[in-house]
This record gives structure tokens, sequence and C-alpha cells, in this order.
């Protein structure tokens, strides 16, 4: 793939401040929203240095993840090559690359904490729903769209316009050191959930889950607002949502 993704310049400092550690609230979350994992084939879009991947297929998944970084993907196969999980790594274009939908069927598409970097949300919604066989799962989790920050943390949307005014802006906030470098897009909770709806991807559960109190003390007018969002979705049909295998 040509280009050079966001990512690419950081991604010595993402993989750093990110580790195969999994404690935070939201992560925890998501993949409990994934769970049973064990036996079933999984796609992670926008993995990054592939660190939910490989908890998935510590968990008995098989498992795909593919990023645009190829500074990041990069580092997900050393660490496949360090401690062999099984898991295939794909540099792509998740929006557009039709590679992944050559793949066949998923069980389940997740995302951690990737559609606000992705500039096209709708192209890479509809690639997860074209993954995933129907009654399979999507689960994300995001920057709780709503989050409005607080002393020295970016919210979701700058500080200067409205919660409506969506769009891509590079935070300022001391405290937000990766929005700071790659910035994200910001949309409204209403964008979200009907881009999922429109590709026949039905809003099955969803979860706020609070911070760390680690985290929240040192932050606390930002702690008094959700924080993240985890959603999980099913692929049904114009007619539905498909039932949800136990």
């Amino acid at each position: 793939m040509a280009g050079v993704a966001r990512y690419d310049e950081i991604a010595d400092f993402y993989a750093a401040g990110w580790s195969d550690t999994i404690d935070d609230p939201a992560s925890l979350r998501l993949l409990a929203l994934l769970e049973p994992v064990a036996g079933r084939r999984m796609l992670e879009i926008a993995c990054g240095h592939g660190r939910i991947s490989r908890e998935l297929a510590r968990r008995g998944a098989e498992v795909v993840g593919a990023d645009i970084s190829a500074a990041l993907i990069g580092k997900a196969e050393a660490a496949e090559r360090a401690a062999p999980l099984g898991v295939r790594y794909l540099h792509a274009d998740v929006t557009a690359e039709a590679r992944l939908r050559e793949l066949g069927s998923f069980d389940a598409v997740v995302c951690g904490f990737g559609l606000s970097d992705i500039d096209d949300l709708d192209g890479a919604v509809a690639t997860a729903a074209a993954a995933l066989r129907p009654g399979g799962i999507f689960a994300c989790s995001i920057l709780h769209p709503c989050f409005p920050g607080g002393p020295g943390v970016s919210g979701s949307w700058p500080a200067h316009a409205r919660y409506q005014a969506e769009g891509w802006w590079r935070a300022d906030g001391e405290q937000s050191s990766l929005r700071r470098q790659v910035g994200a897009n910001h949309r409204t909770l209403a964008t979200y959930v009907n881009t999922f709806r429109r590709h026949e991807l039905w809003l099955d559960e969803l979860a706020e889950p609070e911070p760390d109190p680690a985290w929240a003390a040192r932050r606390p007018e930002a702690a008094r607002h959700p924080v993240f969002l985890v959603m999980r979705c099913v692929k049904g049909s114009a007619a539905g949502p498909a039932v949800r295998p136990a």
C-alpha cells in the first residue's frame, strides 16, 4: 500500500504506551462483549500493533488483524514471530481493501479505539459488515462521543466548537498525548448508531465503563462525565436483527 499513515511516525510511542497487559476498563469490557471467544474466527480492524488480536488468540480465537499503518503492522508481526499465537496480520486499508472481503466470513469483527482514527467511517463499517456471517458480532470501543473533557484533558470535540460539529481535529490538552499527535474524528453518537444500522449491524448492547480509579483521581473534573463507550452489534437484515447464538 502506498502512502504514510498517521501512526507510522509515532509507532514506537504508541506501542510503548499500550502494552499487552490489558487492564483498562474499556478494553476489558470490549473483550467481555465478544465472549465466547474460543473456537471463533475473528477479524480486528485498525488492529495497531496487535495487542487485542493477541489477547483474543490467547483466549482461543482464530484471528486476523488489519491496519493501515505499515509501522504498526511490522511491530505486530515481530511480536507474532517472538511468541507465535497464530495471528495473521495484514497491511490494509480497512475502508476499501478488497483482500479483507475475500478472507471469508468471520464470527466477529472488533475495533478497539480505532473508529475515530478512520476518516471514512462508512467504508470501515461496510467492510466489517461484509466480513461477518449472519448473526455475527461487531464490537467496538471509542472515546465517548459525549465526553466534554476537563482541565488538561481534551474532550471528543474542540473546546471552541459544538458537539454537533463533526470532523477531524487535533487535540491540545496537555494530558491528551496521543490525540495531540494523530488527531481524531469527532462524530455524534447518532452518526455511529445510524451508520451501523445502514449496514445491518443492529445495536445489541452498550456499556459506559468508568475510567480506572487512578486515572479519575488525577482528573476529577473529566471523570465526572462519561469517558468511554463500548458497543456490540449483531449482523441482521433489513427485516431486523438476527438471533445471536448463545
